[in-house]
């Protein structure tokens, strides 16, 4: 009998040989597929000699004795440090192998955690509809935002035993235009009131003011401003310069213009500024119908302004200001017959303070002094305390505290004018996504010299509102104001004023 023919060439006791390398080789990577995958993770470079180690397995030709591999620590290295072994090209004979696959951060047992702001992204304020910028319209490379808020109002004056009431409507418009300019900016605001009696007895105000500010970046930590504006308002029947009786106060104009440069030399800053202001006064109006000329109070004031501050860090510069001005009337003397025009001398030392969103703006303490042409009138002096700061102390809430003091001239015959200190506290506070709260509170010292025959006045205003943002084109205003004005001799005055209204934004 024959022997069968044999399909294979691979003998049985070869095949068994083979069999068995094979399920060696099958071990071998099951044991080894972890340190492969972390290795092909961590070390690319290792890739060259797991494949060399693999291939030397395999192949039955190449029979390279890896177990007796001179390890790196001095020791001889089994197979599976072998196969672990990263290439390294170019080691140097100082060079230190340790025989791992894994970086430095891997190698240690204790590795660093990381924060908790490293492994998590920061988080944003939700842009709430209060708070959110209307977008505006774009005019070539400026976005122009108007707002027209149109409202009906109640108010009640009451002075000593008199009383007015009046129901009055109020149209109030107001807008920015801010160029989008890669260097230097220019910005103008406006806001103006329209007032319209349709019931009552009692004198409108309105009022309008525009200002506009150009920056300009100059080289070598140089900014300049350029500035200009127009006011014009109606004097309030508890203006000290007020005309007694009168149906119509007179309406004042002031146009402004300015300049400023401001620098840095190291930590040093310097700023001058330079002020022009211009007032015109209209005729007043008696209820016979008669007018009063007040055109004796047309004047101009030009101040000069320089301060150096010292950086101790970018949050707190402390600072020293210097002013003095003149002032020059258009008549040399008023109708009383005194000479008005006269100097106008301050300084004052204070801190800038920048916390960022949480604190911001300046406090300072000084002297100031204004003195007359006119010998019978006496000069006044006084220390001043100024302040401007805006403090968030949580989220959503806004103070803003505002005190100044200042010299107030006046055109009564005989007296020279009076000090004026006012506190003004704006608190804003967001009660709801959609829905802001307002609330203001001030006081007013008019403080005349000990030889006035005036007495002196306080003021108290105190204001309530809140405004529903509908969307964000448009709001629902509501407001409720109250002031007392005391005086030591003579009636007091009162005044409430209540209103709600639509506000129309773009």
């Amino acid at each position: 009998m024959g022997h069968p023919n044999q399909t294979s060439s691979v003998t049985p006791l070869r095949a068994m040989s083979r069999a068995v390398s094979f399920a060696a080789f099958g071990c071998l990577l099951l044991g080894q597929a972890p340190a492969f995958a972390q290795q092909s993770a961590s070390q690319p470079q290792a890739s060259t000699t797991n494949n060399r180690a693999t291939n030397n397995t395999a192949g039955f030709d190449d029979e390279t004795d890896v177990s007796t591999t001179p390890a790196a620590n001095g020791t001889a290295a089994t197979v599976d440090e072998a196969q672990q072994r990263p290439a390294i090209a170019d080691a140097q004979p100082g060079d230190e192998i340790t025989g791992s696959i894994l970086d430095e951060d891997m190698r240690r047992l204790n590795t660093r955690e990381a924060r908790v702001d490293e492994t998590l992204p920061g988080r944003r304020a939700a842009e709430s509809v209060s708070t959110a910028e209307t977008p505006g319209i774009p005019l070539g490379t400026f976005v122009l935002r108007p707002s027209v808020t149109q409202s009906i109002n109640t108010e009640t004056t009451k002075d000593g035993d008199t009383r007015q009431r009046r129901a009055f409507l109020e149209t109030d418009a107001a807008a920015t235009l801010t160029s989008d300019w890669g260097r230097h900016q220019l910005s103008v605001t406006s806001e103006g009131a329209w007032q319209k009696n349709i019931s009552g007895e009692g004198e409108e105000q309105p009022s309008f003011k525009i200002n506009g500010d150009l920056r300009l970046d100059l080289p070598q930590d140089t900014v300049a401003h350029l500035t200009a504006g127009y006011n014009f308002y109606r004097e309030d029947t508890d203006d000290p310069d007020a005309i007694a009786n009168a149906t119509q106060q007179s309406d004042v104009q002031e146009f402004s213009v300015g300049a400023s440069v401001q620098r840095d030399f190291g930590i040093l800053r310097g700023t001058t500024a330079l002020a022009l202001t211009r007032s015109i006064y209209s005729d007043a109006t008696l209820a016979s119908g008669a007018t009063v000329t007040l055109s004796d109070r047309n004047q101009t004031t030009g101040t000069l302004r320089g301060r150096v501050g010292y950086e101790l860090s970018p949050a707190l510069i402390p600072f020293i200001e210097a002013t003095v001005g003149r002032t020059l009337y258009d008549e040399t003397r008023d109708s009383a017959g005194y000479e008005r025009s006269g100097h106008s001398y301050g300084a004052k030392a204070g801190v800038e303070v920048d916390l960022g969103e949480k604190l911001k703006g300046e406090v300072g303490v000084g002297y100031e002094r204004a003195d007359f042409e006119d010998d019978r009138l006496s000069s006044i002096d006084t220390a001043t305390l100024d302040a401007s700061l805006l403090w968030s102390p949580i989220r959503g809430t806004d103070v803003n505290l505002d005190l100044q003091t200042s010299i107030q001239p006046t055109t009564t015959a005989g007296e020279s004018g009076y000090v004026s200190h006012a506190l003004t506290t704006t608190v804003t506070h967001q009660l709801r996504d959609n829905l802001v709260g307002t609330m203001i509170g001030g006081v007013v010292w008019r403080d005349y010299p000990t030889d006035s025959t005036i007495n002196d006045e306080l003021v108290y205003t105190a204001a309530t509102g809140l405004t529903w943002n509908i969307n964000r084109y448009l709001d629902l205003t509501s407001t409720l104001g109250y002031e007392l004005t005391t005086r030591k001799e003579g009636d007091d005055s009162q005044q409430w004023r209540a209103g709600i209204g639509l506000k129309l934004k773009r």
